[in-house]
């Protein structure tokens, strides 16, 4: 039972990941503009729930805007923002933000966006997603 269980969890994983990409602009990039392209949860989104892990939130960046805050959503539940420290963030050809995370226990969507700092205001990133099995 539970081999099958996993199996479509998996499929369905995939198949969120493959429509989250699908879903990324082609767009230019505006001056200061910040766009996320996916995220990595560890241990292919099994995890043990009342352990800390860190999830890598990829983008691309005019530039190095200053992120101020990571925003999840567990299957609609939320958002939690967690601030984001200097040194989680990494610019370049290969940006991304490690943030921490606590599992929900089931099976969730998790949704995430960054809020970060453009032309002096406050701005709210598109959406990425991905699953996670909690247990």
């Amino acid at each position: 039972m539970k081999g099958p269980l996993i199996s479509i969890l998996m499929s369905a994983a995939i198949l969120l990941a493959i429509s989250s990409c699908a879903t990324v602009s082609k767009e230019p990039l505006e001056p200061g503009e910040l766009r996320l392209l996916s995220m990595d949860v560890p241990e292919n989104g099994n995890l043990k729930t009342n352990i800390e892990y860190r999830v890598s939130v990829k983008f691309k960046a005019d530039g190095n805007p200053e992120i101020r805050r990571a925003c999840f959503s567990w299957s609609g539940d939320g958002p939690y923002c967690v601030r984001v420290k200097v040194k989680d963030v990494k610019y370049g050809s290969d940006a991304y933000v490690q943030v921490p995370i606590n599992a929900r226990f089931g099976s969730k969507s998790l949704d995430c966006y960054l809020e970060y700092v453009r032309e002096g205001k406050v701005r709210r990133t598109d959406t990425v997603t991905s699953f996670v099995v909690g247990y």
